[in-house]
C-alpha cells in the first residue's frame, strides 16, 4: 500500500518503506515507477528478514558505516540494502528474478 505523508521527510528524501507501507513525500511520486520499484525492493528485503531483524541490521550497518565514513549520507548510500535497491531500481522486472538475501552480495 502506498501512502503520502510529507512531514516525516527531510531534505532530498522522497520515499520510505515501512512494512507493509511505501510512504511518499508527494502524491505525484506515485507515478515514479523507479522510486516505487526501489521501495518494493526494500519491502522484499524486510519480508525475507522477518521485518524487525531487517531494521536492526539496517541500523547496525548504518552505525558501522557512519563510523567508517563519518558522514551520514555516505553511510546511507553504502548500506548493502540501499546498494541493492539503487543498483536494480530501474529494472522493473528485478523482483521477479531476485534471489533471496541478494543484499548480501552488496556488503
Amino acid at each position: 500500500m502506498i501512502v503520502v505523508f510529507r512531514p516525516i521527510f527531510l531534505k532530498n528524501y522522497v520515499g520510505l518503506s515501512l512494512w507493509p507501507l511505501i510512504i511518499l513525500k508527494a502524491d505525484a511520486l506515485r507515478e515514479d515507477s523507479v522510486l516505487i520499484n526501489h521501495e518494493k525492493i526494500h519491502l522484499r528485503q524486510q519480508q525475507e528478514l522477518l521485518i524487525i531483524p531487517f531494521y536492526l541490521l539496517y541500523f547496525t550497518e548504518w552505525l558501522i558505516r557512519l563510523m567508517y565514513y563519518r558522514n551520514a549520507y555516505h553511510a546511507y548510500k553504502n548500506l548493502s540494502f540501499e546498494k541493492e535497491a539503487y543498483h536494480n531500481e530501474a529494472n522493473l522486472d528485478y523482483l521477479k528474478t531476485r534471489k533471496p538475501f541478494t543484499f548480501i552480495k552488496y556488503l
